[in-house]
């Protein structure tokens, strides 16, 4: 809903302290839906924030947890920048960000703040064509310039610089439950597909296209993690479940109805056999509340040690 760069820090730590692989944050500027306003405290404040700006503070203030998006709206920032940006907070964490990167859906937001929303299918034009600028920018060799001829964006003779840490570049989560055109750029750019807010089946289904793609392109379809995302709502306790999940305001009622997390350990590794059922490697749990830490370590100390051992 929104969080203060002191709250992402502290969950950013806690979520390194009780073993969790990485900690990654979204890309908005706006909250979410009738209850950002009419529900939640404040109205939403202290909103969302900028997400690399806040990833470049916790790249230096973590140590080992991974850093990332899920995901950037191509709509916010030019490609060019972009591929800087992520490069300078890979170097600053010391190799360990990744970047999420999408369409962008959320038309309301770019209307709060003056950015052009264009229809989906330049969206997904300017989608493709970033993705291979910031691909570009970073693997081309030191020394050799970077040239780029697109409907949307024109590079002439970019230096490149500067090289993230990791080589040949940060992996890049790709996601969405598009039928062609999502397939076709996970199979093209992906290290992790996301298939999230989605079922199992319908997660199994899109798994499916992308491994159809990557086939179709001569890639490997292992090559890829396959994933999905869903918030969280975990208490062992009733009174604990029923008090997190009033603290979402609305938010996770909403997405309930789009398979999130939600119950005791139990019930959350039994929707957790399910995803690894479908082919999910990798689950990201959405907090909401992130001034609930003891929800993070509670997850830690009852979910995380058996989700590991899904087979």
């Amino acid at each position: 809903m929104g969080a203060s760069y002191d709250d992402l820090l502290a969950a950013a730590r806690t979520t390194a302290e009780c073993g969790f692989d990485a900690f990654f944050r979204s890309d908005h500027y706006l909250t979410f839906g009738a209850w950002a306003w009419a529900d939640y405290p404040a109205g939403g404040l202290p909103g969302p924030g900028d997400a690399w700006v806040s990833l470049a503070g916790l790249a230096r203030e973590t140590k080992h947890v991974r850093l990332g998006t899920l995901v950037n709206s191509c709509t916010f920032r030019l490609p060019g920048p972009l591929a800087i940006t992520v490069a300078q907070v890979d170097a600053m964490s010391g190799g360990r960000v990744e970047l999420g990167i999408g369409t962008g859906w959320y038309e309301a937001e770019h209307r709060a703040y003056g950015i052009p929303f264009p229809p989906l299918k330049e969206r997904f034009d300017r989608l493709q064509e970033q993705l291979a600028i910031i691909t570009g920018l970073w693997t081309t060799p030191i020394g050799t310039p970077f040239s780029f001829l697109g409907t949307h964006y024109q590079l002439t003779d970019s230096p490149g610089l500067p090289k993230p840490v990791q080589q040949p570049r940060p992996p890049i989560v790709i996601g969405g439950s598009g039928t062609r055109r999502t397939p076709q750029l996970a199979a093209t750019y992906a290290d992790d597909f996301n298939a999230g807010y989605m079922t199992p089946d319908d997660g199994a289904a899109q798994f499916a296209r992308v491994r159809a793609a990557c086939e179709a392109q001569g890639r490997d379809p292992s090559t890829i993690v396959y994933s999905t995302a869903h918030p969280v709502c975990c208490a062992q306790d009733p009174a604990a479940l029923r008090r997190r999940a009033a603290a979402q305001h609305g938010y996770l009622d909403h997405m309930r109805q789009r398979g999130a997390f939600f119950g005791t350990p139990a019930e959350i590794l039994d929707q957790l056999a399910r995803w690894h059922k479908a082919g999910a490697q990798r689950v990201y749990f959405e907090l909401v509340d992130l001034s609930d830490l003891d929800h993070i370590r509670e997850i830690a100390e009852t979910v995380l040690p058996a989700a590991r051992d899904i087979r």
